[in-house]
């Protein structure tokens, strides 16, 4: 017998639509990140706030105090210093996606198998997608390209509402590591001598702390999550300190969701492999990395607390119709969410700066 969905009842389609928020947050690699505090790494905004502008969503930077305070008995009161918050305003839009099936003979399955193969695929989909723009903002890719360089084609995403809040890294944010030391940010003096190793590590950290990138906080620890290609880590691995750093390394707590998953914490970053790391393997040759556009490269990040804020307002949306006399079944998933990447002032840097994220460019 086959389950006719459109005659469900409310609480049975919510049950459907749960089932696909849950699958879909279980397979997102970014959801673990995911908190409502300024101790987050992604900063989940579930609430919009009401401005003079109407509801907006809104996630809000704090910025270090400056002064030096009075001495003695001298007057306090008057000499107070304004906290400087800054506000961070997130747009808002909708990515969708379906499947048909041919038809009764062709599927020659019952309907509820073919919903929950729909289920699975769009729930994996939308896991996927949500990364690959997660990855893209915090590295400062357009989204007119994929995670590996090559051109999206045949994809609205470009025209997303937050896809044009997508910025480039801000300069003191932005890094190339040579193979031996940290210099600024330029992809086209990457060179294949520009190889990962456990010094880019260390120094990658310590650059962050000196800059006033505000690290993650885990039971009064400090800690950053380093974000690697494949690739990267491979090299890492055949690195001698990186090695000896290995076996010294310092323990993990199981309990922090920062750490599940991943590979390894040294020296108070934690690192995660993800191929949807931005590397420009896809891309075409003259449009890769290098002096002549042909040497591969990867944009590895260091991220701290608010390295990414994303607006997210509530499970995604299951629809389910029939076609052609209801012979044919088709499923529609849609998510309203945001992405944004914050930038402040930075009191330290002198200039407007991304607040948590440090990107680091080397050759893969």
């Amino acid at each position: 017998m086959h389950t006719n969905f459109a005659g469900m009842t409310s609480s049975q389609k919510m049950v459907w639509r749960r089932d696909v928020a849950s699958a879909a947050r279980d397979m997102a690699f970014v959801s673990r990140f995911l908190g409502t505090s300024d101790n987050s790494m992604i900063q989940k905004i579930t609430e919009l706030t009401k401005t003079e502008k109407g509801e907006q969503a809104i996630m809000f930077l704090v910025a270090d105090l400056v002064d030096d305070g009075v001495v003695g008995d001298n007057e306090r009161e008057g000499n107070e210093e304004e906290m400087k918050s800054y506000d961070q305003i997130l747009s808002i839009d909708m990515i969708s996606h379906g499947v048909k099936n041919k038809g009764k003979l062709a599927d020659q399955k019952t309907v509820i198998r073919f919903r929950e193969h729909g289920r699975d695929k769009l729930a994996y989909w939308l896991a996927n997608r949500i990364d690959q723009l997660a990855f893209l903002t915090m590295s400062g890719i357009s989204y007119a390209f994929q995670n590996n360089g090559a051109a999206r084609s045949s994809s609205a995403f470009s025209t997303l509402s937050f896809a044009g809040d997508v910025l480039p890294p801000s300069t003191n944010r932005h890094v190339n590591w040579t193979g031996s030391a940290l210099e600024a940010g330029n992809t086209g003096a990457i060179t294949s001598s520009y190889l990962p190793n456990y010094k880019m590590i260390v120094d990658a950290v310590a650059y962050a702390k000196d800059h006033y990138v505000k690290p993650l906080n885990d039971g009064g620890k400090e800690y950053y999550i380093m974000f690697v290609k494949p690739g990267t880590l491979a090299n890492l691995k055949t690195d001698a300190d990186y090695q000896r750093a290995v076996v010294q390394g310092l323990p993990r707590n199981a309990k922090n969701p920062w750490f599940t998953g991943g590979t390894v914490t040294i020296d108070g970053a934690v690192l995660h492999e993800h191929r949807l790391v931005y590397s420009t393997l896809g891309a075409t040759a003259g449009n890769k990395w290098g002096a002549g556009g042909n040497v591969d490269g990867t944009r590895t990040l260091l991220c701290g607390a608010q390295a990414l804020g994303m607006i997210d307002l509530g499970a995604p949306d299951w629809v389910e119709k029939g076609f052609d006399y209801d012979s044919k079944q088709g499923i529609n998933i849609d998510k309203i969410f945001g992405l944004l990447k914050p930038r402040y002032y930075s009191i330290y840097d002198k200039s407007d700066e991304d607040f948590g994220v440090l990107a680091i460019d080397h050759y893969i």
